[in-house]
């Protein structure tokens, strides 16, 4: 066990939600056990029980600074390239879910009906949202409505085809990218007057 440390509570969680996030990007959800995270830690499973009473408590919380940390690199400016940002904006999210397999699949595929991870990840679809609808800058409010719908089932066909392509990745990393480039791109173009992405495809 790694020698214990002295640490405020603030300090404590932030090492425990550490640890747990590379426990649970390594191995699958099921195999990981809170006394595997306490020994990890370097802290007695009553320490950690104090902090995070169950494993899916420790999960949700992790999965949530997760989710504000990609936010956080998706800022999505309304001057921006709209193409660039959704790009970019990919990127960022790809490479998550390929550095973070097993997390992501226990999100949504361990702990599909759990409601506070789904809150977790309805949540940050809609920030996603409501910043694509401000990059795109609608001013009629029933196109804006429209866009907004579309929007939403995008993001949630993005999930999907992601989470799928980590179990079975039947493309390249660029293609998925790039198909769901082209999927959002072609569902816009008819609700527009301008192309919101004329270079594309390139």
């Amino acid at each position: 066990m790694p020698t214990r440390q002295r640490l405020s509570p603030a300090e404590r969680r932030t090492q425990l939600l550490a640890v747990g996030a590379r426990l649970f990007a390594a191995h699958p959800y099921d195999d990981v056990l809170m006394e595997d995270i306490a020994e990890q830690a370097g802290v007695s499973r009553a320490l950690l029980y104090r902090h995070f009473p169950n494993k899916r408590e420790l999960f949700a919380a992790l999965y949530r600074q997760a989710a504000d940390q990609l936010l956080e690199q998706v800022p999505l400016h309304p001057a921006g390239d709209f193409l660039e940002q959704l790009t970019a904006g990919l990127d960022v999210h790809i490479d998550y879910f390929v550095a973070n397999r097993n997390t992501v699949l226990a999100a949504n595929r361990a702990l599909a009906g759990d409601l506070v991870i789904q809150s977790v990840i309805t949540e940050e679809l809609d920030v996603l949202r409501a910043r694509l609808l401000d990059v795109l800058s609608l001013a009629d409010d029933a196109g804006r409505a429209t866009v907004s719908a579309v929007l939403r089932s995008w993001l949630v066909f993005v999930r999907v085809l992601c989470v799928d392509w980590l179990t079975t990745p039947t493309c390249t990393r660029t293609d998925l990218r790039d198909t769901c480039i082209g999927a959002l791109v072609g569902s816009l173009r008819p609700l527009l007057a301008t192309d919101p992405a004329p270079d594309w495809p390139r």
